[in-house]
């Protein structure tokens, strides 16, 4: 992630990586049991941490909260990023029709293993991606 954002630590998403000032960017992690779960957790913190935008919760998304609907409809990129083919986090935004972008992290050739760690190889992976996504200067 370093030269992501230019080293900026930021907590919002404002100032960076395709984040523009007044855009609101906001990151989903499909945190699953498996290692390509732990990466998306991992990729989406650091990408907060970096400044790409706000990590926001996915589990609201799927429990039909309202309000965090309406921030997810209210956003400029909604960036989802799933561990594996079982598509959990995307299935979400499909059903209640919300705009997003889209990252696979088994289609990143990292192989889901239950039962083992992610490193931090494959974490980087996931945001250069990422960054490259939302047209960070990594």
């Amino acid at each position: 992630m370093a030269g992501c954002c230019e080293g900026n630590k930021t907590h919002s998403a404002s100032g960076c990586c395709g984040a523009g000032g007044s855009r609101t960017v906001l990151i989903y992690a499909c945190s699953g049991g498996a290692n390509v779960g732990e990466v998306t957790d991992q990729a989406a913190r650091e990408l907060m941490y970096a400044g790409a935008g706000t990590m926001f919760c996915l589990a609201g998304l799927g429990g039909d909260i309202e309000g965090m609907l309406a921030t997810a409809r209210s956003a400029d990129v909604n960036l989802v990023l799933d561990g594996c083919p079982l598509e959990c986090a995307k299935k979400v935004f499909d059903r209640h029709g919300l705009p997003h972008q889209y990252l696979r992290v088994t289609d990143l050739g990292i192989a889901k293993t239950k039962g083992v760690r992610a490193t931090p190889e494959q974490i980087k992976t996931v945001t250069d991606k990422a960054c490259a996504m939302l047209q960070c200067k990594a």
